[in-house]
């Protein structure tokens, strides 16, 4: 009996983002989890310019602040090329006699802008492969915040007050800004870039006096930034995992150690945070957040999964929904893993399931008429 092929993996990391350094972390993860006797793993890393480079062996070494990372190689000169073969990525090398590196299914562990926004999602529905995670609208809705926060408002679910400006709209008006978001929304506040994730670029303000300060830094990361308002809170997360009929893991907390779970909180200090599986909550708030979470991710139009965050206030035990991510950290300490492990599919397991998630996608959308009756 003839031995199965082995589905050939892409693995794409790094990326052109603030979180490319976090994409390593999770992708060394990924890389050494996979099952070598069902796919052939091909590292595919994007340096912060937008250029891609196949790694010959994928070479996992140690990094001060993040642990186990997957080195990133710049060698050779790649092109993609995405029309060569129906429902295939091939990559060739320019400068090896055009040596050829053929993907059937595409893995992003990219965080961040152009990677989880719907971008490189856009290209591979463009090359017609299958990929893991969201699609391009649950990609881009999810990354951005604005939008996310009126359409799950729109589905009924919470989610915290806050307001949305653009750069014209800042320089134009900032007094008045300023003062409208004190009145509207108190203090302490949060200053958010629209379109990050990892904490990246965010503030948290206690004194009407630093807000412009605040919100300044958070331009330099977005061409818009939310100012929302402050919640003494518990911060609760759950895992969604699945197509059209999602799933939700148990839940699980986070602890932070420094003020807010800043970026640093997240990744360059060990002892930033403790995570809590499952989370201590009883079991009728549990079902209703786990619950929350699933109507969240259909409003928003996830598939695949997505780590979907939310706050608990600590006042009034009332929930908001924070925030979706829809690539979110995958080492193997990381919180969605972590949730999936302790509800009982192991992380090697997970990957097989995405994978499965992605090839499933694919096979409904070729079946989706692209020409005129």
């Amino acid at each position: 009996m003839a031995q199965k092929a082995k589905i050939k993996i892409g693995v794409l990391y790094g990326g052109r983002s603030g979180e490319h350094d976090v994409s390593l972390c999770s992708a060394a993860s990924v890389v050494a989890a996979l099952d070598k006797n069902k796919y052939k793993v091909t590292a595919i890393g994007i340096d912060r310019d937008g250029k891609w480079y196949v790694q010959d062996k994928p070479q996992i070494k140690l990094h001060k602040d993040f642990g186990k990372v997957l080195a990133l190689k710049k060698k050779d000169k790649w092109l993609v090329n995405h029309f060569q073969q129906k429902n295939q990525l091939q990559l060739f090398d320019l400068a090896n006699n055009n040596k050829k590196v053929t993907i059937d299914v595409v893995f992003p562990v990219l965080h961040g802008t152009f990677g989880e926004d719907g971008t490189l999602q856009g290209l591979l529905e463009l090359a017609m492969v299958p990929y893991v995670g969201a699609d391009v609208i649950g990609s881009s809705v999810g990354m951005d915040k604005d939008v996310a926060k009126r359409l799950l408002r729109q589905a009924g679910i919470p989610v915290v007050s806050s307001i949305t400006v653009n750069k014209s709209e800042w320089k134009a008006n900032t007094p008045n800004i300023i003062q409208s978001a004190v009145d509207k929304l108190g203090m302490p506040l949060f200053v958010k870039p629209v379109c990050t994730g990892s904490s990246v670029g965010v503030k948290k303000v206690k004194e009407k006096e630093h807000l412009q300060k605040a919100v300044n830094f958070a331009f330099q990361f977005d061409t818009r930034v939310m100012i929302e308002k402050g919640i003494k809170c518990r911060e609760i997360e759950c895992a969604v995992l699945g197509n059209e009929n999602p799933q939700a893991s148990i839940l699980g907390e986070i602890v932070p150690k420094h003020e807010f779970y800043s970026y640093e909180a997240k990744y360059i200090d060990p002892d930033g945070a403790t995570l809590i599986v499952p989370a201590p909550l009883d079991s009728s708030l549990t079902e209703i957040i786990r619950k929350a979470a699933v109507e969240g991710y259909k409003a928003l139009g996830c598939s695949g999964m997505a780590r979907v965050d939310f706050f608990l206030d600590k006042n009034t035990n009332e929930f908001y929904l924070n925030e979706i991510n829809t690539l979110p950290g995958f080492t193997s300490i990381s919180m969605y893993p972590k949730l999936w492990e302790a509800t009982g599919i192991k992380y090697s397991e997970l990957l097989d399931k995405l994978i499965e998630l992605a090839l499933k996608r694919h096979k409904k959308k070729l079946e989706i008429k692209t020409e005129g009756i």
